[in-house]
């Protein structure tokens, strides 16, 4: 790397733009454009060089320019706001509702959203927040800020932490403002500098040359938002992982236990109860919804009980459980244990949980019993002898039954139509007789059946649907929230402001600088050069403009 040394003696790194010392503009690195405003100074990070613009030689040095232009940030951010928007358009897999057509995806965004749905599907974006090029680019937008703020950070604190208040004359008369007084006696020196004190200037003085600064900590601002946004992208790549961040769906039906899934099997609910509100047909509140609906619910919760298994059980054996909580989930009204919380998401109405049915003769008018079975829908067996000598056998079971181009089909694993294919045993025969069983269907497949099932009886029960979710990334989301926030804050509502005080002769050079609010820096010249006989300022901007 080729050094640069400064008529002052100091020896600079190349990229250079202001001598480190004195402060002494190096030409060729000013890259200042038209003849009009070539005094100004480049005060970009106090002209101090940055790694970006020094090495280019190595593949390392490349990359490294590449991620620090800011240009390239924007566009990866912009690349993915655009991707985050399209994956809002249809909802991801994991929402996939419980209750539709099809869960598999292949099928669901097709059925659902016809070709725009397979398109969506087919390019991805129904996983879209999971997937490897997503995540790939969230770590390139974090890459892009940490190059980004080291490069530009790290210079900038060196060069303000070794500013010196003797500056040569070419700094002073080419910063915006200045101001160049002939006569000014001591008193009105020390006058200016007591009066700098009293505004919360910082005043060094150096042999009579005064650096008068303030809010120098305004200029980490947008490094403490890169901090916070970095932050808020590690906490966004920890969701992606099981052990950070965990959202799943469980149907519990009423009086039944299940394992909450992706807990390992180490936490069970049992829904004890679920409970349904409604509000009253004839609230006018609510008049068009029920009409429309046929009701509105009010409140729907689930009486549940969470056990934890105390040790590891043996396959096929009842798991040993302790009960660690017992609570009423509701809307807004979650149960937490654990590390895990449990929010009530939905239901379902009067799903069948068994049914009864009776064998009778075909021929008898009163369809008086022979014999009784009833089958648990949830885990029915394949067969069934009954106190009489029948044998019923279970050839086809349909839990929510629907015909498909003339073929029998389940739409779905839950019995909400249930419909059975029986072979049904008289006493002492091995000749089985067949027939169709569901909700008003009862269809003889031979039609020379002497014997006959009906349903006799059937009990219904709720079922409660439940997210499970558990999220350690949101303390991280937080922070980081709080942290961006602070940095905006502080780079808002403060400025960075000098003003150089520079003996000359009997005269004074006056000059300033600040990274905003320029009206703000001259008001505060203007104030300590009151009662003096020193000159105010000129904007030298608009001068040449």
């Amino acid at each position: 790397m080729n050094k640069i040394k400064c008529d002052c003696g100091h020896v600079n790194p190349e990229g250079t733009v202001l001598c480190e010392a004195c402060g002494k503009p190096i030409e060729e690195n000013q890259h200042i454009d038209g003849n009009d405003k070539r005094k100004l100074l480049n005060m970009r990070y106090d002209g101090s060089a940055r790694r970006s613009q020094t090495y280019n030689k190595s593949i390392v040095d490349k990359i490294w320019s590449f991620f620090s232009s800011v240009k390239v940030g924007v566009w990866l951010i912009v690349i993915a706001l655009l991707a985050s928007a399209i994956g809002t358009i249809f909802p991801q897999e994991m929402y996939i509702p419980a209750n539709a057509v099809s869960r598999d995806p292949a099928v669901y965004y097709e059925a659902t959203y016809g070709v725009f749905g397979q398109i969506y599907y087919q390019l991805g974006f129904h996983n879209l927040y999971s997937s490897w090029w997503y995540m790939i680019l969230i770590a390139l937008i974090g890459i892009s800020l940490v190059i980004c703020s080291i490069d530009r950070f790290v210079p900038l604190y060196k060069a303000l932490k070794k500013q010196k208040a003797k500056r040569h004359e070419s700094f002073l008369n080419r910063q915006r403002l200045y101001s160049e007084t002939e006569n000014v006696t001591d008193e009105e020196k020390d006058k200016i500098a007591d009066a700098l004190k009293k505004l919360r200037y910082n005043v060094r003085n150096e042999d009579g040359h005064i650096l008068a600064e303030k809010g120098r900590f305004s200029r980490w601002g947008p490094y403490v938002n890169h901090i916070g946004l970095i932050i808020v992208l590690i906490a966004a790549i920890l969701r992606m992982t099981p052990f950070m961040y965990l959202d799943d769906y469980v149907w519990v039906r009423e009086g039944q236990r299940t394992v909450i899934p992706s807990t390992d099997g180490k936490y069970y609910i049992e829904n004890k109860e679920f409970i349904l509100e409604t509000y009253d047909e004839n609230d006018e509140r609510f008049q068009k919804a029920i009409e429309k609906e046929g009701m509105v619910a009010k409140n729907f919760q689930t009486n549940a009980i969470i056990y934890k298994e105390t040790a590891p059980s043996v396959a096929g054996s009842e798991p040993e459980l302790k009960k660690i909580a017992e609570e009423q989930i509701k809307m807004n009204h979650p149960l937490k244990f654990d590390g895990y919380t449990l929010y009530q998401a939905g239901y379902q109405l009067n799903e069948f949980k068994s049914m009864t049915f009776k064998v009778h003769e075909t021929d008898d008018p009163d369809e008086k019993a022979l014999g009784t079975f009833t089958i648990d829908l949830t885990s029915p067996e394949s067969e069934y002898q009954l106190d009489n000598g029948f044998r019923v056998v279970v050839d086809q079971y349909y839990p929510d039954y629907s015909l498909e181009n003339g073929e029998p089909r389940s739409e779905s694993k839950y019995p909400k139509n249930p419909a059975f294919v029986f072979f049904v045993y008289p006493p002492k025969s091995d000749q089985a007789e067949v027939s169709f069983v569901g909700i008003g269907r009862n269809i003889d497949a031979t039609g020379e059946n002497q014997y006959k099932l009906g349903v006799e009886d059937f009990k219904l029960r709720d079922v409660s649907g439940l997210t499970v979710r558990k999220d350690y990334t949101l303390p991280f989301f937080i922070v980081g929230a709080i942290i961006f926030m602070l940095g905006v804050i502080q780079g808002m509502y403060w400025q960075h402001r000098r003003i150089w005080i520079h003996p000359k002769g009997n005269g004074l050079l006056v000059a300033a600088h600040t990274n905003k609010n320029w009206y703000g820096v001259k008001k505060d010249i203007e104030k300590v050069i009151s009662d003096t006989n020193v000159k105010m300022v000129v904007d030298q901007q608009e001068l040449d403009e």
